[in-house]
């Protein structure tokens, strides 16, 4: 008709396509390429003074900034910085031990699975090879999450309350390894150290 323009209706779910499945190139492996401008490269410094960055390489002149080794990072011009304004709490136990806690529920998980067996007793090693314990040099330690139907005997670090009497409950045992104080063993060592250097000393003298 004249003074209309007709245009072709698009298809429902979207508009009509210019190539076929066919005819559209395919993505490949070592095509894949980052959007240009994600990745810039460093700034050369010290080439000529037609960078922009010679010289001085965007330094200035003298001063403690434009020398290497410079540490004024968190100085505030001589007054108390913000670092030592604020309060601090709590500190670093030195002697906190390292226990890979596991729950009694994931290792109801693990039995159910058949990943873990129950003849025998189950220890760090049986745990870890299951993937339940990771890290924990000091051993392992039960939590009471999650429900325990089995009867399992244990030989584990440590054990919480609510854990030992679910596992009990249950029909089995929980037996704690004997580990010594990381104070004691500090405070014995020193003191095996002295009695080795006083017998070196006496026997020094003897000769």
């Amino acid at each position: 008709m004249p003074g209309f323009i007709l245009f072709q209706a698009a298809p429902i779910g979207g508009a009509l396509r210019d190539h076929s499945e066919s005819e559209c190139k395919i993505m490949k492996l070592n095509e894949l390429r980052d959007n240009e401008g994600a990745r810039k490269s460093r700034m050369r410094v010290g080439r000529g003074i037609g960078s922009g960055k010679g010289k001085t390489s965007g330094r200035g002149q003298k001063g403690q900034t434009s020398r290497s080794g410079v540490s004024i990072f968190g100085f505030e011009g001589g007054q108390m910085p913000l670092h030592m304004r604020l309060p601090k709490r709590g500190f670093n136990n030195i002697f906190a031990r390292d226990h890979a806690e596991v729950n009694l529920g994931a290792i109801q998980k693990m039995i159910d699975a058949g990943k873990l067996g129950t003849d025998g007793t189950v220890d760090h090693e049986a745990l870890k090879a299951a993937g339940l314990a990771r890290g924990g040099k000091d051993g392992v330690r039960l939590l009471g999450k999650g429900e325990l139907t089995a009867k399992v005997a244990f030989r584990v670090a440590g054990a919480s309350k609510g854990a030992r009497e679910a596992v009990e409950r249950a029909g089995g045992s929980i037996e704690l390894i004997e580990r010594k104080d990381p104070a004691e063993l500090a405070a014995a060592k020193k003191g095996k150290a002295r009695e080795v250097r006083l017998a070196d000393k006496a026997a020094k003298s003897a000769k």
